[in-house]
């Protein structure tokens, strides 16, 4: 049995990476934009895809992943983009206000705290519909930002 891992993509550097770590994976693993197998792909043990997807009740493939942002834009792109329909809803986040942390540290630091118990249970959720659970990958700035 895989041990299974989730992306926790935060933030505009995160999630534009953690969309390109996705676009890879799913090349690699020969699942489409939209979750399905594709013809080619080989859904055999020694492909273990279930380290970082579940397959859903209609077998597609679903990342393990959770977009949290501050700030719509880049989660926005993600959605009107190819892969639209590769993650799941319920695991994309994003503040309400929709404004970021208008580069100033410390409103960052209490919007995070404004929200922490709500990404506590996305990520809670994630984790406990796992089989094996092994760990978080994170992608997010080191250098820069103002967020959580």
């Amino acid at each position: 049995m895989p041990r299974e891992l989730c992306n926790l993509m935060v933030g505009q550097c995160g999630n534009q990476v953690g969309s390109s770590f996705w676009q890879q994976l799913c090349l690699e693993h020969g699942i489409g934009d939209d979750g399905t197998l594709q013809p080619f792909a080989t859904d055999t043990a020694g492909d273990c895809k279930d380290v970082f997807f579940y397959q859903a009740d209609d077998h597609k493939y679903v990342p393990r992943a959770l977009l949290i942002d501050l700030e719509p834009g880049v989660v926005d792109n993600i959605k009107k983009g190819p892969q639209t329909n590769l993650f799941n809803p319920e695991n994309i986040y994003v503040h309400n206000e929709g404004s970021g942390a208008g580069n100033n540290w410390a409103n960052g630091f209490s919007i995070g705290h404004e929200i922490s118990e709500t990404l506590n249970d996305m990520i809670s959720r994630e984790v406990e519909g796992s089989d094996s659970f092994e760990g978080f990958v994170m992608t997010h700035s080191i250098a820069g930002g103002t967020g959580p």
